[in-house]
């Protein structure tokens, strides 16, 4: 028999499902997504599996986690494809609401986690953490899931989430999956599809140029000036050369994500950003001491 996949539209009857799934005993497992699912999505959805009774997914374009300037009219969608990507990857649940059914008329709370959402991607999307953080609340609250998965690509919106759940008090285990890439190395994302062939070749730049950091570190380099210059050395050649625009390369505390100095003593992720063409991409490697 073919899995099946029920997909609900309505918050109050994606409460009440996971409500009634609860009675059950029954474990839930949600992966918040804005769809346009690649094999990053997936994989979170492969982890879910092994760590819950059901699989829930959510698929939502969340508009208050984009800036007046950026892509939410022409974010990648594909519905029909998304959900039968998930369906033959054993989810059982669907989440996808409307725009208006998470944000009704006259809405105006927002959750803000004030410190980890500055600097990297923050300084650089104004209000975005914020938008990101109303919407995985307000998901956590209609799906109830017991365990939420997240891809560390997104590592400044991943600390923020588990920020969150602390300071608040949320019952729900954050769980934070490796970084699924191709095998040339490029992170897997929905805005890749954006990219030309030419392109794609320079959107390489940024996992090389960790790489090359990385490897510095894995034979034993602990300064965080060397590191980062390491990395700077081949973007700022890109750069100059037109085929990328670094919007930032920073070393941070993993945990904090305050700027790491000096000697490195605690884990810590090397995050870039670039524009590549029209397209902006985010990458990061972790340096655990």
């Amino acid at each position: 028999m073919e899995p099946t996949l029920e997909v609900v539209r309505a918050p109050a009857e994606m409460r009440a499902r996971s409500i009634a799934l609860h009675r059950e005993g029954r474990r839930i497992a949600l992966v918040p997504t804005m769809g346009y699912l690649h094999e990053g999505h997936l994989s979170l959805l492969d982890e879910a599996r092994r760590r819950a009774d059901v699989v829930a997914l959510s698929i939502f374009v969340n508009p208050t986690q984009f800036g007046p300037t950026e892509d939410l009219a022409r974010y990648p969608r594909d519905l029909d494809g998304d959900l039968e990507k998930a369906r033959t990857r054993g989810c059982d649940l669907a989440f996808v609401p409307e725009a208006a059914a998470i944000y009704p008329p006259g809405f105006q709370t927002y959750v803000e986690v004030r410190e980890l959402q500055r600097g990297l991607c923050g300084e650089h999307r104004p209000g975005h953490f914020v938008g990101v953080a109303t919407v995985v609340l307000k998901l956590f609250n209609i799906v109830k899931p017991d365990v939420a998965l997240f891809g560390e690509k997104d590592f400044q919106q991943l600390q923020v989430i588990r920020r969150m759940v602390r300071d608040l008090d949320l019952d729900v285990e954050i769980v934070g999956c490796p970084i699924v890439r191709e095998p040339d190395g490029l992170a897997k994302s929905s805005r890749n599809s954006y990219l030309s062939p030419d392109e794609r070749s320079r959107a390489l730049g940024l996992f090389t140029a960790l790489a090359i950091a990385r490897a510095a570190f894995e034979k034993g380099e602990r300064s965080t000036e060397a590191l980062v210059s390491l990395a700077r050395a081949p973007l700022d050649a890109a750069a100059r050369q037109g085929r990328l625009t670094l919007e930032y390369l920073e070393l941070r505390d993993a945990e904090t994500l305050a700027p790491a100095s000096g000697t490195l003593v605690r884990p810590a992720v090397l995050a870039v950003c670039a524009r590549v063409g029209a397209t902006r991409l985010i990458d990061n490697v972790v340096l655990a001491p």
